[in-house]
Formats: C-alpha cells, sequence, structure tokens
C-alpha cells in the first residue's frame, strides 16, 4: 500500500479539479485518491464557497461533488446551480433499480468487492419487465443503449479485456439507498405496470378506482 503525501506535498488544487471532472475511484485514481483522504477537511471548506459538498466514501472507495442543498440565507444570492440534475427515461431508471439490487444481493453473500455482469446478464434482468416482443435483435439494441447512458453517467464500467462484461460502480448505492430499496417491490410492481400499459394498483383506492 502507498503511503500518504507529505502534508507539505499535498495537492487540494489536483483534488478539487478532479472532482469537478466526476467521480473520483480509489481503483483507478490512485494519485488524486492519495491526497483526497489527508484533505478532506481543506477541500470541504474549498468546496463550500461554490456551494458543493464532498462526498467521500473511503470503504467503498469513490468520492463526488454533491450540490449543497439548503437555501441560501435571507437577502443572499443564491449560488449557481454546478452539478446539473439529469433526467433519466424510464428504462434507465428501472436498470438502475434492478442493478442496485443485484448489488445489494451480491454483496450479501460476501462474493466479493466487484459485481462483473456480462450484457446478456443485463439483458436478462430487463427481459422480465418488458413487453413480449418476437424482435430479439431489437430488443437487444434497446437494452445496449441503455448501458450505454448508465456507462456515461458512470454507473457502469465497460471492463477492459472482457467482451461485454461491465462492472457495477459502488457509486450506484450512494444514488438508490437502503431506504428506496426498501420499497422496492412495491416500486417495481408500478414500474412492470407501466412498461405494460397497465394501471398502477397502487394508486387505487379502496374502491378500486384511482383518485
Amino acid at each position: 500500500m502507498t503511503a500518504p503525501p507529505a502534508r507539505s506535498e499535498l495537492d487540494l488544487p489536483l483534488v478539487a479539479t478532479s472532482l469537478m471532472k466526476g467521480v473520483v475511484y480509489r481503483d483507478t485514481h490512485e494519485q488524486v485518491w492519495r491526497h483526497l483522504l489527508p484533505l478532506q477537511f481543506q477541500l470541504r471548506d474549498y468546496m463550500a464557497a461554490i456551494g458543493l459538498v464532498p462526498v467521500v466514501d473511503e470503504a467503498e472507495g469513490y468520492a463526488f461533488l454533491r450540490q449543497r442543498d439548503d437555501a441560501a440565507p435571507d437577502g443572499a444570492p443564491a449560488v449557481p446551480r454546478l452539478v446539473a440534475r439529469r433526467s433519466l427515461s424510464f428504462h434507465v431508471s428501472l436498470l438502475l433499480a434492478l442493478l442496485r439490487r443485484r448489488l445489494a444481493e451480491f454483496d450479501a453473500t460476501d462474493a466479493g468487492s466487484r459485481l462483473v455482469l456480462t450484457r446478456e446478464q443485463i439483458v436478462a434482468m430487463l427481459r422480465v419487465f418488458l413487453p413480449a416482443t418476437s424482435n430479439e435483435a431489437r430488443l437487444v439494441d434497446q437494452v445496449d443503449q441503455h448501458i450505454t447512458k448508465i456507462v456515461e453517467l458512470g454507473f457502469l464500467r465497460r471492463v477492459p479485456g472482457a467482451d461485454g462484461a461491465l462492472e457495477v460502480r459502488r457509486i450506484l448505492k450512494a444514488f438508490v439507498d437502503a431506504q428506496w430499496l426498501a420499497d422496492f417491490d412495491a416500486r417495481l410492481a408500478a414500474y412492470a405496470a407501466g412498461l405494460r400499459g397497465e394501471p398502477d394498483p397502487a394508486a387505487d383506492d379502496e374502491g378500486g378506482r384511482a383518485p
């Protein structure tokens, strides 16, 4: 294990600019990570001026910036939003939910630190919740588009040298939390109903009619 840099050698601008570009991972940004850990308090103060909060998960090995949620004080100008909100499609949201549940199941088995799935496994996960179709090629192409989007978002990573294999990045746990998973079955039923064009059973009142 490489020792952290001496205090005089720590590079706060390196850490800040790296985080502004995207998620920093322990396994793929080793130099930045070594500077990041001892600079967490300084980094928090450094980013506070522009309304950003560093989120560092040492156990899972990732760090990212989150927009501060608190409102500006009375009379103070609001800090412009620097972290863009992304609007996700229904299918991408569904696949993220399925990947998060799969990650939870994987962790429960203590099977290792990296969850790697093949494209075929991901297609099979989604197929259960999609309308039946005879056009297999079109289905796979659609799933490939969803996978590409999730790779761009940083929740999946293509494994070099492994044809079609994808690693589920642990930062997904920070965006789909345990409380959300507690209601997962009910949400999944609503997802499946929506995909099939059926009414959401959770939306019906006692008389069986939507409010």
